[in-house]
């Protein structure tokens, strides 16, 4: 007797099991779970191991996040050939797929040292990671820190909010050093000249006097040298 459609065992598409924080997985592991859960906005791969962040507060994460956008946004719309990320996901290895809070990259045809895939990520090293961490404790100045030097970022700012504490690195001799701050309270980008932060008016909320300062440097003879050098990159 032979079954009719009706009666005949259908076996059930295997279900892809979601993302949860802990899980030890492989990149491409990592991205197939990701993709399949359209309404997650936001989770990392740091050393092989998955974060999936809570829902993240106004005051604590938000409004900075939105302050540095802010301020990376205007010297971005100065420097032709440097691209901003907001959230962008991150290739840097087999074992790390950040999504950092922002990103600056140069672009590959001007030298820079990332790149953008065919399916539209980032693959390999920004040269400036940007994260918004809640305190030293925080994966940011870990695991995900090694990582980025690791791998070659070239500059990683950190705004510790709780902390109310900006650490800025850049990577020599394949370690992290802090910029030097100025008299002023002023940090200088070394990657990205014209970058400048006044720190104490960016931890206050002083916008105006942050951007203020960002365009002392967009003004300097060292971004209108940048610029040019840009221009003429092949």
């Amino acid at each position: 007797m032979v079954d009719t459609p009706s009666q005949q065992k259908v076996t059930p598409p295997m279900q892809i099991p979601p993302l949860e924080s802990g899980d030890r997985l492989t990149r491409h592991e990592f991205e197939r779970r990701y993709e399949a859960m359209p309404h997650l906005k936001k989770a990392e791969l740091i050393e092989g191991v998955v974060y999936v962040p809570a829902a993240l507060r106004f005051r604590s994460h938000g409004q900075p996040h939105g302050n540095l956008m802010t301020w990376l946004g205007v010297y971005q719309a100065f420097t032709p050939k440097v691209l901003i990320g907001d959230n962008p996901t991150v290739r840097l290895d087999r074992d790390n797929e950040p999504q950092p809070d922002a990103v600056l990259l140069i672009e590959e045809s001007a030298g820079g040292q990332a790149r953008l895939s065919p399916d539209d990520y980032i693959e390999g090293a920004p040269e400036l990671v940007v994260e918004v961490a809640a305190s030293s404790a925080s994966i940011d100045l870990g695991d995900k820190k090694r990582a980025y030097r690791r791998n070659g970022v070239q500059e990683y700012l950190v705004w510790q909010v709780f902390d109310r504490k900006i650490d800025w690195f850049q990577l020599e001799d394949d370690d992290y050093l802090s910029l030097a701050i100025d008299e002023q309270g002023i940090i200088q980008s070394s990657v990205f000249p014209g970058l400048w932060l006044a720190t104490s008016a960016l931890l206050n909320g002083e916008m105006q006097q942050v951007l203020a300062v960002l365009q002392q440097g967009i003004n300097s003879e060292e971004h209108q040298q940048f610029v040019q050098q840009l221009a003429q990159a092949r």
